[in-house]
């Protein structure tokens, strides 16, 4: 090789490692800027985490405060379907679908010698299967669901857990057969608060007045109250609500009666996010003026009827304020 050679293969070389040198450094900013910025991320997901458990102690210590306590959430869903010429259906052309809305609100107020809680729910459905190759079947959306509920309680503090109290529930439809039949409990008694959130009404004095037009089998009784209600909303975005009301008559369990329900929301953002609500009903009177209006069974009476359990449940979306 020449001497001019040999001083350009030498220049190339060292360009050649210095260019390396410098990507090499590149690499080692990048990874080390990688580094602390999830250093950086980790420290606020600390700081926030921290927040929120702050910000929850300050509405436990708002919210512990005399004073009214409102709110309302509730769920919607709504399920629509439609077909043309499907064929691998039994009936090809046709349409469906359901929709259900719940709303539940309270209005409660908590002093050091009172409380007076106040809640009311709301649950109306509609449902449609519509065969379009049937003229005489039905288009329209029909009425599936159709609950209302009224409560008042009523405690003047005697412990730390325990309190005299009064409770008015009303109980029936809305949208249609508005009271008839309709429930309005009535009574006095005790109520036990062993945690934050739980309330037991226990009611050994109870009238259970029952409405309905015309004749019926519907009967109104004196008896025992029991109600428990347990509600809990979570840091995480999660609410959970359960309610049972039960009337134990003294005429026997053929005037007994009692209702579950229980309501579950996820919220994913703000306000809005994903709900469940389930709800449970025995009620032997309902059954037998079923079997006697509707199924027209005249022979039916309370030791032939099959009391089966009433349910009902809503999926979709959950909204609280």
């Amino acid at each position: 090789m020449t001497q001019v050679t040999i001083e350009y293969y030498l220049k190339m070389k060292q360009a050649l490692l210095f260019a390396l040198i410098i990507i090499s450094s590149f690499h080692i900013m990048e990874a080390q800027t990688i580094e602390e910025l999830q250093a950086e991320q980790a420290t606020k997901k600390d700081t926030l985490s921290r927040l929120e458990g702050e910000i929850k102690d300050l509405q436990g210590q708002i919210d512990a405060f005399p004073g009214w306590n409102t709110g309302a959430f509730g769920t919607i869903g709504v399920n629509i379907a439609n077909f043309n010429n499907w064929f691998t259906k039994a009936i090809p052309n046709s349409s469906g679908g359901a929709i259900g809305i719940t709303i539940n609100g309270f209005a409660n107020y908590d002093d050091e010698r009172h409380f007076w809680r106040n809640s009311g729910a709301l649950n109306v459905g509609w449902v449609k299967f519509d065969d379009k190759d049937d003229p005489a079947d039905e288009e329209e959306f029909r009425q599936a669901t159709d609950i209302f509920n009224l409560s008042s309680l009523y405690g003047k503090k005697l412990s730390e857990n325990w309190a005299a109290s009064a409770l008015v529930e009303f109980r029936s439809t809305i949208l249609s057969n508005f009271n008839n039949p309709g429930y309005l409990d009535m009574g006095i008694g005790g109520t036990w608060t062993p945690t934050k959130g739980l309330y037991v009404v226990l009611h050994p004095l109870n009238a259970n007045f029952v409405f309905s037009d015309g004749e019926s089998i519907f009967e109104s009784s004196f008896g025992a109250k029991v109600m428990a209600d347990y509600s809990r909303e979570f840091s995480n975005g999660i609410s959970f609500k359960s309610n049972l009301s039960t009337f134990l008559s003294y005429k026997g369990a053929d005037r007994s009666n009692w209702t579950w329900t229980n309501s579950f929301s996820y919220t994913l953002w703000e306000i809005v996010g994903v709900g469940f609500e389930t709800g449970l009903r025995g009620n032997r009177q309902e059954t037998l003026d079923y079997e006697i209006n509707v199924l027209e069974n005249e022979d039916a009476t309370f030791d032939t009827i099959d009391n089966k359990l009433q349910t009902y449940f809503l999926m979709g979306i959950s909204y609280n304020f």
